[in-house]
C-alpha cells in the first residue's frame, strides 16, 4: 500500500476514534479535532461568505454540531474531514442565504410608497419605519437566534416544537431567545414593546 494511502488510513481511524471519544465526552477529542480541521475549514467557510467574522461563527457552529451529534455520526457514511466540511459548507450556505434574504428585506422596506399626510398615514410611516428598524436589527442578530426568532414569531412555534424541529435541546433554545429578545431591545430602545 502507498504510504500516502497508508497516513491517510491511519488518520481516518484516528478521526474517527477522536468523535467516538467525543460521543463519550471527552473534550481533549473536540480540542484534537478541532486542531486538525479547523483551519481548513475555516478557510473553506472565508471562501463561501467573504466576511473572516462569519466564517469563524460558522467554525464555531461546526463544532459544537459535531460535539453534539457526535454520538450519531456514522464511519460508513462519510470520513470525519468528508462530515465536518459538508456541515461548513451547509452552514455557511444558511448564513449566506439568510444575509443575502435579509438584505432583500431591507432594501424592499426602503423603496415602500409614501403614504400620504394624515394622523392615520403618519401612523402607518412610523409603523414601516419601526418595521425597518426592527428588520435591521433582525439581519444583525447572529443566525442562530434569528432563526430561532423567526421560527417563534412568524413560524408561530412553540419553543418546544422548534428545538425539536432545530434538534436543539429546550434549554439552547431558550438562551437564544432570550438572548436575541435582549439584542433587540437594546438596540431599538423601547420601539420592540409597541411592535409586539
Amino acid at each position: 500500500m502507498d504510504p500516502m494511502r497508508e497516513r491517510e488510513s491511519a488518520r481516518r481511524v484516528e478521526d474517527s476514534d477522536l468523535v467516538a471519544r467525543m460521543a463519550a465526552g471527552d473534550e481533549a477529542a473536540l480540542s484534537e479535532l478541532y486542531d486538525r480541521h479547523a483551519p481548513t475549514l475555516l478557510g473553506f467557510a472565508l471562501r463561501i461568505l467573504g466576511a473572516v467574522a462569519e466564517a469563524e461563527e460558522v467554525l464555531q457552529e461546526v463544532f459544537v454540531h459535531a460535539w453534539n451529534q457526535a454520538a450519531g455520526y456514522d464511519p460508513t457514511r462519510a470520513r470525519v474531514s468528508t462530515w465536518l466540511v459538508l456541515l461548513a459548507r451547509s452552514r455557511a450556505v444558511d448564513r449566506l442565504r439568510t444575509r443575502q434574504v435579509g438584505e432583500r428585506v431591507v432594501a424592499a422596506a426602503g423603496r415602500e410608497a409614501p403614504v400620504q399626510e394624515s394622523a392615520e398615514g403618519l401612523e402607518r410611516v412610523q409603523d414601516g419605519e419601526r418595521r425597518r428598524r426592527v428588520l435591521a436589527e433582525l439581519v444583525r442578530l447572529p443566525p442562530e437566534q434569528r432563526r430561532i426568532l423567526q421560527l417563534a414569531y412568524y413560524g408561530g412555534l412553540t419553543q418546544t416544537e422548534i428545538a425539536d424541529a432545530e434538534g436543539l435541546p429546550l434549554g439552547t433554545v431558550k438562551t437564544r431567545t432570550l438572548l436575541a429578545l435582549r439584542k433587540l431591545r437594546r438596540a431599538l430602545d423601547g420601539e420592540v414593546r409597541q411592535l409586539l
